[in-house]
């Protein structure tokens, strides 16, 4: 007898690869199904809709790539790094996800007509939830490296991360975490200046 829980793993992991390196909207439910070597029927059983599969293939995405930042941040040695630990992050997520487009949230934006302000849209949820998460947490990375605008400066390294993901999709720069670290550790050396404190003699390698 198969495992529900192996089947419901197979069929996240062949819907988001097709969704997210064909698009969502060419993909049906009967590829995806085909994809991970179940039948329509037990694909609807398990997510019972399209729009179901596709909010559970994000909320695992989000979980996990939250999960790879706190890492990073953790593993940071000072607030500084702990600021630019996303792009460590990134790239960790990276290496353990499966091959699709980058970023999953910002394709699934691109494809879906935003909801209407009063209308209940659980994938669209997700695509808030994470941008919430994220900026967020770079408030909080930007007072604790002493930022003396921390929401200003959490714009800012997210202005560069989201240059990150965009060159991910785009092909180039080829190689965009080095020089993504490197300007926003620029900006972060600027927080230290501003309030008096001593940038780490390693601020200006990134």
């Amino acid at each position: 007898m198969a495992n529900p829980q192996l089947t419901r793993t197979r069929i996240l992991d062949a819907a988001e690869r097709l969704f997210f390196q064909e698009g969502i909207a060419t993909t049906g439910v009967d590829r995806a199904a085909a994809a991970a070597g179940v039948s329509i029927v037990t694909l609807y059983k398990h997510f019972g809709s399209k729009d179901n599969l596709l909010r559970e293939i994000l909320a695992r995405r989000l979980q996990d790539w939250s999960a790879h930042w706190e890492a990073a941040v953790g593993a940071a040695g000072s607030p500084r790094e702990r600021v630019l630990a996303i792009f460590t992050g990134i790239e960790t997520f990276r290496a353990a996800a499966g091959e699709t487009q980058w970023c999953c949230f910002l394709a699934t934006a691109s494809e879906r007509p935003a909801p209407a302000p009063d209308a209940q849209d659980p994938v669209f949820e997700l695509i808030r939830q994470d941008t919430a998460m994220v900026t967020s947490r770079l408030r909080t990375l930007a007072a604790e490296a002493d930022c003396p605008d921390p929401e200003l400066g959490a714009d800012s390294i997210l202005l560069i991360y989201n240059g990150v993901l965009a060159s991910l999709l785009r092909g180039a720069p080829a190689k965009p975490m080095a020089s993504a670290r490197a300007a926003a550790g620029l900006i972060v050396d600027t927080w230290a200046e501003s309030s008096g404190s001593t940038p780490p003699a390693s601020a200006a390698v990134g």
